[in-house]
């Protein structure tokens, strides 16, 4: 089973809130997941405060063969919680 980390569009029409999660890859985007292992608000100001991520679970799934989305990667670099 390939496995892909990405996000999940939750919140209201114009205020949108990213869920982080584990999905099946062959699930729709906002489909059935696995396990969440955060949120990403885009709406935050600082980058730092945007994403909240269970680190522990998240280093759990690379372990297991997950693949975090491009999208994802950006995202949690750009919030410092990856490095290059």
């Amino acid at each position: 089973m390939a496995v892909r980390i990405r996000l999940c569009r939750t919140g209201r029409r114009n205020r949108p809130l990213w869920r982080i999660a584990v999905f099946d890859r062959r699930t729709r985007r906002d489909g059935r997941y696995l396990e969440a292992l955060g949120t990403y608000d885009p709406g935050k100001v600082k980058p730092e405060e945007k994403v909240t991520l269970d680190r522990q679970r998240y280093d759990h799934w690379i372990s297991q063969g997950a693949r975090p989305t491009e999208a994802l990667e950006r995202i949690l670099l750009h919030a410092g919680l990856l490095k290059k």
